[in-house]
């Protein structure tokens, strides 16, 4: 999670350097290392946790617990966010970024509040 709330900062920044400057240059490293060493195996290894979980029998009563699969949709729209923030690298690694520093600052966002409903879904299990 870490990651995932770092690197659109980091988008933020970028988005706010000058094509080609020294800074640019910086926070591409600086967004391929983040995205390659922490958040892409954190992610994998989320998933094979988080599957292993699932799988072990009485962990989760799929006919009464329903709160799961609002849970469940929460982890899987990190793992599209996962990719959009991929997919943004990719572009500010070519100098082809179009978004403005504003959309990066809206779409730091997402990871906490998917974050805030996971937690309360697993914690409180409102349903």
């Amino acid at each position: 999670m870490a990651g995932m709330l770092y690197l659109p900062r980091l988008y933020v920044y970028h988005a706010r350097a000058e094509t080609g400057s020294e800074l640019s240059e910086t926070l591409k490293v600086m967004e391929r290392r983040l995205l390659r060493a922490i958040i892409n195996p954190a992610m994998v290894a989320t998933f094979a946790f988080g599957g292993a979980l699932l799988a072990h029998p009485g962990s989760v009563d799929w006919s009464g617990d329903i709160w799961i699969y609002p849970k469940l949709a929460l982890v899987a729209l990190l793992a599209a966010y996962h990719g959009l923030l991929a997919r943004w690298r990719r572009d500010f690694a070519a100098d082809r970024n179009r978004r403005s520093e504003r959309f990066f600052r809206m779409m730091n966002e997402v990871p906490t509040l998917a974050m805030i409903g996971i937690v309360v879904l697993a914690i409180v299990k409102p349903f």
